[in-house]
């Protein structure tokens, strides 16, 4: 794991990135609030909460061997119930004391141990014995911003059953139930993502960390199947990778980003920029 102990250690280049990806016949984020239908904008086009995508480059991070701090249920690898349980577990319920650790001690302390934190960043809020309890702010210089699809999507509802488990011994059959399955037929989805180096100065993530989360990006929806979303449905077509020459970088990471002209069958066209090079990466 890359443990940073001082600034110079730190990003050194401002990035920009974008991912483009496929969906095909899949569920790429469901919303809740609305049946579990793929999310859709008001005029129909296709959205991917960076939520969403935060939690996928979690679980390949830690595919990968990383620490992260917050892992999903079905990938806990230390048995800790909680978020709070692991920060105590991990860091020590001293460190999450106020009166015995300065908040920006357990904050280094919390970045140097997990790549998501010091990544993405956390805030750690815990209610403890005495009566202020603990806030860590934790701000990370990488964003990822939400996905669109190019066009607006068109969605296939299928009504299907859902067998229900019986009570005993189970030998009986359990009773069936009508439910709703929904998906993305066919559609090209862009995100887009910068990395800032000033922040990166106060977590501590560094050049080694960028190349970490740049390679496994392409392989941003391997081992992430489900019932949703069988293997193959989703996939990374490309990883554009702008690094510019500088800490505050050549442009903003807004004209970057429109450099990029992405077509509805995944094909794309890169304006030039001056000294800033586009690396055009395949996906896995």
């Amino acid at each position: 794991m890359q443990q940073n102990k001082d600034n110079s250690m730190s990003l050194q280049n401002k990035i920009d990135f974008a991912i483009i990806f496929s969906v095909k016949n899949a569920n790429p984020n469901g919303d809740p609030l609305n049946g579990n239908r793929p999310r859709t904008d008001y005029d129909g086009f296709g959205e991917i909460t960076d939520v969403c995508l935060k939690r996928k480059t979690r679980d390949r991070l830690q595919d990968a061997g990383q620490a992260i701090f917050v892992q999903s249920d079905e990938k806990k690898t230390d048995g800790y119930p909680s978020l709070r349980a692991r920060a105590e577990g991990v860091l020590g319920k001293e460190a999450l004391n106020a009166k015995k650790t300065k908040p920006e001690d357990a904050a280094k302390l919390a970045c140097q141990t997990w790549f998501d934190v010091r990544a993405f960043g956390q805030l750690f809020a815990f209610k403890s014995e005495e009566k202020d309890g603990v806030s860590i702010p934790i701000r990370g210089p990488v964003s990822i911003q939400s996905a669109f699809s190019i066009e607006p999507v068109s969605i296939t509802s299928t009504q299907i059953t859902k067998s229900v488990s019986g009570d005993g011994d189970g030998s009986k059959k359990g009773s069936d139930t009508m439910g709703m399955k929904h998906r993305v037929d066919n559609a090209v989805y862009v995100a887009y993502g910068a990395m800032s180096p000033q922040l990166a100065e106060k977590t501590g993530f560094s050049d080694a960390d960028a190349q970490t989360l740049k390679s496994i990006l392409p392989k941003l929806f391997e081992g992430d199947a489900s019932s949703a979303r069988p293997e193959g449905s989703m996939t990374v077509e490309k990883v554009i990778w702008w690094q510019h020459n500088s800490k505050a970088g050549q442009y903003s990471s807004a004209k970057v980003h429109r450099s990029l002209n992405v077509n509805a069958d995944g094909s794309y066209q890169l304006a030039a920029l001056d000294n800033l090079t586009a690396e055009e990466i395949d996906g896995f």
